[in-house]
């Protein structure tokens, strides 16, 4: 029997639903090698960006994009997800690359893809549905903020050793480092900001991350010529080849094979793998989550359906080959699988084809690459963060949305922001259902109907009896017994019965005086069930159950 569990489990089925169920044939190939394309120039200075802000050579993320890139294409459950790094892992990945080096970071990386094959198998995937918007869009806002603040070092070429781990810490450096401003890299992240924010008012198919990066290196060769020095990819990160000769900034060589533990020194012990396995919980928690919702978000633009359980397991794949070949935590990115769509795609040869011109750069432009400066990086990855903080749903939520939704946003912020996603997500969920049991609670409510008289109390229930609404609808109830020798409750409106209200049922019931008994009428299923599981039967003179009121009225003993 739990082989056959397992045996449902699909794998890949976005990749057999798009090329083997429908008819795949040139034209859908050509619409899928221009998205392709497409993305696959869009994704070359991100994957680079976002591996140096995660604190790893740039390379690091060109080999996530390839890797991660088919990987989840060919076996996950999303047919038009782009997979790589993101801004999402950011804020995670750099405290991880400071404290456990490269090596405790693709362990990291590994175990996450491990949790997300479980959680994909034991099929949590249709359970991210219920992470409230507040939650989601708080911890991402509270990322983009986190990520543009990491921004203003490179964008001002600030002179700054290190940077602090918690928020206040880092706004102390950058304010005392201020000073220490480079004119030339300023420009420089200006020029390539404004290309960047200009350019979707052109209406150009053409994404504008190229073209805003050839601004930047254009402005910094101007600059250079006046002699002013920029710092680029080539100048700040170097390698070691096999023959023991030192390059500077990205290695034109495919990613290679490599166990996670023995790329650089690492402390192969259970302190160690006990801190890291938190951290890979976590990050197996925001893949799933940012992938579902990329997954969601596709599915509103192509009326598709895609398969939650087959894209975490599809992702947690992705991940574990991405440990060994050098590559960092992948998750689906939204604006790259959106641009995607725009382009044309219509299957995960698309995927396919982005990495393949993500490999092509790297072994033919490598060396090109290392002129990229690193502050039109930056201004790259402020668009990100902005584009990563949704300000506009964030501003409508807290002008439109109920006061309990607004806190719970702004303390997933704030929280993401000053101490970390774990305890952002954490608070929210727990905040959110709180909350949410209050609003329930108080939708609980008693009211008298007409056919009362002056023995017989008539009484409609309306709302979910449960643990934090049925003590208080009857104790207020009991309040009202006094003079009444019959008590008449109609069910219709009550859905759910749980143990505290079964609980606060029983005690009300034994709290009746001797000469009051009840009457409870028109149960619905779920009550009715609760009700005989509990084993609660008629008591002659004390409790009684009726299919109407009219019936219960009717009776003699009423």
């Amino acid at each position: 029997m739990k082989w056959h569990h397992l045996s449902r489990i699909q794998i890949g089925s976005a990749f057999r639903a798009a090329c083997f169920e429908q008819a795949y044939n040139r034209v859908r190939f050509v619409n899928d090698l221009i998205a392709g394309i497409t993305v696959g120039i869009i994704a070359i200075p991100l994957s680079m960006a976002l591996a140096i802000a995660s604190g790893v050579p740039p390379q690091h993320g060109l080999y996530t994009a390839i890797i991660a890139g088919v990987v989840i294409a060919l076996t996950g459950g999303s047919r038009f997800s782009i997979s790589g790094p993101t801004a999402a892992f950011v804020v995670m990945l750099y405290p991880v690359s400071l404290q456990f080096g490269l090596s405790g970071l693709f362990v990291a990386t590994l175990l996450s893809g491990l949790f997300l094959i479980v959680m994909g198998i034991i099929r949590l995937g249709r359970l991210i549905e219920y992470i409230p918007l507040p939650v989601v869009l708080g911890f991402t806002s509270g990322i983009g903020i986190t990520i543009a603040t990491m921004q203003i070092k490179d964008f001002f070429g600030l002179s700054i050793s290190s940077m602090p781990e918690d928020y206040i810490g880092k706004m102390m450096v950058i304010i005392r480092q201020f000073p220490t401003l480079s004119v030339a890299d300023t420009l420089v992240a200006i020029s390539t900001l404004l290309t960047l924010i200009v350019w979707p008012k052109l209406r150009l198919k053409f994404p504008g991350h190229l073209p805003a990066l050839i601004v930047g290196v254009l402005v910094m060769f101007l600059l250079q010529g006046f002699g002013y020095s920029v710092d680029t990819i080539g100048s700040r990160f170097s390698y070691t080849l096999t023959d023991g000769s030192i390059g500077h900034g990205i290695p034109a060589l495919l990613p290679e094979f490599t166990l996670p533990w023995k790329l650089t020194d690492f402390d192969w012990n259970w302190a160690t793998i006990s801190a890291l396995i938190p951290v890979s919980l976590t990050m197996a928690m925001l893949c799933a989550i940012e992938s579902l919702l990329c997954a969601v978000v596709l599915d509103e633009m192509t009326h598709t359906k895609h398969n939650s359980n087959s894209e975490l397991i599809g992702q947690g794949l992705g991940n574990v080959l991405a440990a060994f070949f050098g590559g960092i935590s992948a998750t689906a990115a939204i604006a790259r699988s959106a641009a995607n769509v725009k382009a044309g795609a219509t299957s995960p040869i698309s995927s396919c084809i982005h990495a393949l011109v993500v490999l092509l750069a790297l072994v033919s432009l490598a060396k090109y690459l290392s002129f990229l400066p690193l502050s039109a990086m930056a201004a790259l990855l402020l668009i990100v963060a902005w584009n990563m903080s949704d300000a506009k749903r964030v501003g409508y939520i807290i002008k439109r949305a109920p006061k309990d939704d607004i806190i719970i946003l702004l303390i997933c912020m704030l929280l993401t922001v000053l101490a970390d996603m774990v305890v952002a997500i954490t608070v929210g969920i727990v905040l959110a259902s709180l909350l949410f049991m209050r609003r329930i609670a108080h939708m609980t409510k008693i009211v008298e109907l007409p056919q009362s008289t002056p023995t017989t109390l008539v009484v409609r229930i309306s709302g979910p009896l449960f643990f934090a609404a049925a003590e208080k609808t009857f104790l207020a109830l009991y309040n009202r017994i006094n003079g009444y020798q019959h008590i008449v409750l109609q069910w219709d409106a009550v859905p759910l019965l749980d143990a505290g209200g079964l609980n606060a049922l029983i005690h009300f019931i034994d709290a009746l005086p001797e000469h009051v008994d009840l009457a409870i009428t028109e149960l619905q299923f779920q009550p009715l069930k609760t009700l005989a599981r509990a084993n609660v039967m008629p008591i002659p003179n004390k409790l009684m159950f009726y299919s109407t009121i009219d019936e219960a009225l009717a009776d003699k003993s009423l």
